[in-house]
């Protein structure tokens, strides 16, 4: 008898995603030694490992270089990129970022606009929410271009909230899908974005079904993600609410949680 949300192994995966902070990486945003050596050896099997994130692609380069990674799903499935080479583009529509730009100035909430190469602050970057979140993930400060939306294409936004206050975006839910990853920050997708649409676009593209994938994850934002591959593996440091998606629950980032997820779905 299999415990509550446990499936049943049936098939070889052939391609694993993870998603970075709370999984590859612990809250010093270091990657444990058990992770790395497991990386290594799904490699050696022919296994593709791949990251699947919230964050933009220039948050990322360190660590995909230490893991020796090259394909990585980005911005919450808004960017994907295979061995390399981008293959999968989703962008926030100019009226919709528009439509929160201003609602964002009336409530005097500050925004965060995400690009493919760089990205901007529609308020100083000294905002103690700005400050707080972004530091959070260990990268440098965003600059000042409140315009910057309006000649690049935007994948993601940062809208920096607290959780009381989310309600004055309801009359944006529509154009806009709301994920908290901080006590002062949301990101911004479009609606009915998840990174499962970034990780469908990469497995067709390189013939591999769904049940073919296993993914692991720890946040809000990796509910889609965990439901869609074959075996979905929620860290043991996970948010209670994504549980449920979950098809086993590891250990802690810092308790080996990687190499024995990937021990359960018969990969080491």
């Amino acid at each position: 008898m299999l415990p509550p949300n446990e499936k049943e192994i049936h098939t070889v995966y052939k391609i694993v995603f993870f998603d970075i902070d709370g999984t590859l990486v612990n809250e010093e945003k270091q990657v444990p030694a058990s992770t790395i050596i497991a990386i290594q050896q799904l490699k050696r099997q022919g296994i593709e490992p791949v990251i699947a994130t919230g964050r933009a692609p220039y948050f990322i380069k360190p660590l995909a270089e230490q893991l020796g990674i090259d394909s990585y799903v980005c911005l919450n499935g808004g960017y994907a990129v295979y061995r390399g080479e981008p293959l999968y583009r989703r962008i926030i529509a100019k009226s919709s970022i528009e439509a929160l730009v201003k609602l964002a100035a009336k409530h005097k909430h500050s925004l965060v606009f995400e690009g493919e190469h760089n990205y901007f602050t529609d308020t100083d970057n000294d905002h103690p929410f700005v400050v707080g979140s972004i530091s959070s993930l260990k990268v440098d400060l965003p600059a000042y271009d409140p315009d910057f939306w309006k000649t690049n294409d935007i994948y993601q936004i940062f809208l920096h909230i607290e959780d009381t206050d989310e309600h004055l975006y309801e009359e944006l839910q529509s154009e806009f899908k709301l994920i908290r990853w901080h006590q002062h920050a949301i990101d911004v997708l479009p609606a009915g974005g998840s990174k499962a649409q970034g990780i469908a676009a990469l497995l067709e593209l390189v013939g591999l079904k769904p049940e073919d994938a296993v993914a692991f994850g720890d946040g809000l934002n990796d509910m889609e993600m965990l439901s869609y591959v074959g075996f979905g593996i929620a860290m043991g440091n996970s948010h209670k609410d994504l549980l449920p998606y979950a098809d086993h629950v590891t250990t802690h980032v810092d308790e080996d949680g990687i190499r024995n997820g990937l021990i359960t779905a018969g990969l080491l």
